[in-house]
């Protein structure tokens, strides 16, 4: 029996440090590529919030899964089979403690992680108005085959694969598509929302700092998938104004002519900008399988 204690004491220092190499590599990774990863290093307030919320349920299943590992090492060194010192009872039934723990502990964890997310859903709805003394811009965002449009109502503008916004000022997205369902997601200022062919969705977002973001679909829809993303240039105000003038003076229009060109399928398309002179483009995308086309 005692010819059993080495090969025992091997395998179980063999998985420990195989479990201390994987318990190693996740925060090696988010160190060396912490530029890369911007759902942990995000640069708005909304994201960070959904970061947190992120990193405390994942610290609230370390609290389970931590113990189960080391006790598994304990028990199995504990009771093997040459250890003539540990009592092994198979009828110990009934343990008020350790019902109480392996019952208590998860119920009260999961009812804790509940309340959490309750509250932080609520606080965080992508529909919820973004409190701040600047009023909000106004996106209209469309989901095309396979690139973005990007429309500013207000200012009578349009972009293909390019956003630019002031910083510390909120954004509220209206999303649709017209092409297969789609997902607006910019992962360093928040989540993403999805964008469906005759429904309106909605996003605010706000930047708090400058930087240029990577935008992008989260949601497969096709060969050109691979190349649909935009970026995201957050600006101070005055660059955001000459940004707006300097659109405002290109040579491209677009009306709903245009827009039928633009809308047919085509990958890995450049940035664009137009003169918007169809005010109604939104709603008429919108509204365009839901009415017969006029006569």
């Amino acid at each position: 029996m005692k010819k059993t204690t080495k090969p025992v004491f091997y395998m179980l220092l063999f998985s420990g440090l195989i479990f201390a190499l994987i318990l190693a590599m996740q925060p090696l990774q988010i160190y060396l590529l912490q530029k890369d990863i911007s759902v942990l290093f995000p640069s708005g307030n909304i994201a960070i919030e959904q970061r947190n919320l992120l990193f405390f349920l994942q610290i609230l299943m370390l609290v389970v899964i931590f113990p189960v590992y080391i006790l598994t090492f304990i028990f199995s060194w504990r009771y093997r089979a040459d250890n003539t010192k540990a009592t092994y009872d198979p009828d110990l039934v009934d343990h008020k403690i350790a019902e109480f723990v392996w019952w208590g502990l998860p119920l009260f964890m999961v009812i804790l992680a509940s309340i959490i997310t309750w509250e932080k859903t609520q606080a965080l709805d992508p529909y919820k108005p973004i409190t701040s003394e600047k009023k909000a811009i106004n996106i209209q965002a469309v989901a095309l085959q396979w690139k973005w449009l990007f429309i500013y109502p207000e200012e009578q503008i349009a972009t293909v694969n390019y956003l630019q916004i002031p910083t510390h000022t909120p954004i509220h997205f209206y999303i649709t598509a017209d092409a297969p369902m789609n997902s607006l997601w910019i992962p360093d200022l928040g989540g993403q929302i999805y964008a469906m062919p005759g429904m309106q969705t909605q996003l605010n977002l706000i930047a708090d700092q400058p930087g240029k973001f990577r935008g992008s679909s989260a949601n497969i829809s096709g060969e050109g998938f691979a190349g649909m993303h935009f970026i995201t240039h957050a600006d101070s105000e005055e660059n955001y104004v000459q940004w707006i003038k300097s659109v405002k003076e290109s040579g491209q229009n677009l009306n709903f002519a245009t827009y039928e060109e633009l809308a047919k399928p085509s990958q890995n398309i450049s940035p664009e900008t137009y003169q918007l002179k169809d005010l109604n483009l939104f709603n008429r995308i919108l509204m365009k399988f839901m009415q017969p086309p006029p006569k």
